[in-house]
């Protein structure tokens, strides 16, 4: 009855507490960490917005025992998270239009594409990733189910689909004749409520002799950089090695490869096909993942500790620095801002404002503490004492970028694994 009572008063909130698991359905799910009640992660609020209640739901995260899956256990609409107003635009970071255009060369001449291939994109953005084979003449198809990434895509001259991915659409395709010698899906493994629908659709797609080439966050570092704010309810789940084989198998298709890529904090990209044939690559990290028990709840029992760690060296910091007289504002309104903000209880007494390099978030507020968002030249043209890198996944770029604010003396607080100050 709770959960029906807190779905009554969430409707955003379809699912409170999934009892099986995304992925093989099985109902052995152990949960190892409780982030609390958060804001939905992208709601950006608009001025006129600004006295409205924000949507927030439980977030809490569950191994599955039987097939090593890691998942939160509240399930938010996707219309409600990657609606008209999602704020994402891939293409502001020059970090991973640089790590995209790599892959995208490297898939050019690996795989020998030309004019008579195709290459689909699902969850493509604004095209940044699919641009760089269109350049080349190679035709491409993106699926995107936000409405301004999907239209600047289309602006951009990259044919593309506004709409959500799955089993319906790929058997669609599939009967138009719109097959993929190559099928990329970067950063969107995670976000799907019907998972085991996006994998079937996959596999729909991919000629006999395709690839899949996705890209998530890799479980194993997240657990070991305490990278605990890139949990939130877009992120439905959370993978290792041996969960993405287990789930790709069920599917007809096989993990052949997969590289550790260092972008997000540290993550996988993985290439699966219909043959079944292994790396060294992957029989190596799925040895490397049984020795260390990932399948197991005792690999994560010290996890919440850390993370509760992070929260009060994070007060601790921030207080400490108030009290000193000093001015502190954030960098990055990203989504895994809302995650840290919330779970470390950092508001408008901490921060004055938060700097971000997308125009499209500036002059709105974070939700939950309406903390103000502004244009990143704000930075050195304000010189607070402190800045807090809520986009710590992109420091070393976003240092470089603020050298005039680091050359007259700002510094930054980066808040994983262990909060410190830099620079």
């Amino acid at each position: 009855m709770v959960g029906s009572a807190l779905a009554s008063q969430t409707p955003w909130l379809v699912e409170p507490e999934r009892k099986t698991c995304r992925s093989c359905g099985g109902t052995n799910l152990t949960t190892f960490l409780d982030l609390g009640t958060t804001p939905l992660a992208d709601r950006l609020v608009r001025p006129n917005q600004f006295d409205e209640p924000d949507p927030e739901a439980p977030l809490t995260v569950a191994l599955c025992e039987d097939c090593a899956l890691v998942q939160i256990r509240e399930t938010v609409a996707p219309e409600v998270l990657f609606g008209d107003d999602y704020p994402y635009f891939s293409s502001v970071s020059p970090a991973l239009m640089a790590h995209t255009r790599a892959n995208a060369l490297e898939l050019i001449e690996s795989r020998r594409l030309d004019s008579n291939s195709k290459v689909v994109e699902v969850a493509s953005n604004d095209g940044y990733m699919l641009a760089n084979f269109a350049e080349r003449g190679i035709p491409v198809l993106g699926i995107d189910p936000a409405k301004g990434p999907a239209e600047a895509a289309m602006k951009r001259g990259i044919r593309t689909l506004h709409t959500f991915f799955g089993r319906d659409l790929a058997w669609q395709l599939r009967g138009e004749g719109e097959m993929a010698d190559v099928l990329i899906a970067n950063n969107v493994l995670a976000h799907v409520w019907d998972l085991n629908g996006l994998v079937e659709g996959i596999g729909a797609l991919l000629k006999d002799d395709g690839v899949a080439v996705i890209e998530c966050p890799y479980l194993a570092d997240l657990i070991a950089h305490c990278e605990f704010d890139t949990i939130y309810h877009q992120h439905l789940c959370y993978f290792s090695v041996t969960a993405a084989a287990n789930l790709f198998r069920r599917h007809g298709l096989f993990l052949q490869d997969v590289r550790r890529v260092a972008i997000h904090g540290g993550s996988l990209r993985m290439y699966a096909g219909r043959q079944d044939q292994q790396s060294s690559a992957v029989t190596r990290l799925l040895a490397e993942e049984a020795a260390a028990g990932m399948g197991d709840p005792a690999y994560y029992e010290a996890f919440a500790g850390r993370v509760e760690a992070v929260r009060r060296g994070m007060r601790a910091i921030l207080e400490e620095l108030k009290e000193s007289g000093a001015r502190i504002v954030g960098y990055g309104a990203a989504a895994k801002a809302t995650t840290l903000l919330s779970y470390c209880g950092i508001g408008l007494g901490d921060l004055e404002y938060i700097v971000d390099l997308n125009p499209y978030k500036h002059g709105r507020f974070m939700a939950g503490n309406r903390i103000p968002i502004v244009p990143a030249s704000r930075l050195a043209e304000d010189r607070p004492d402190y800045c807090v890198l809520l986009a710590w996944n992109f420091a070393s770029e976003i240092i470089r970028q603020q050298s005039a604010y680091v050359g007259a003396g700002g510094r930054f607080i980066v808040p994983v694994p262990v909060p410190e100050i830099v620079r």
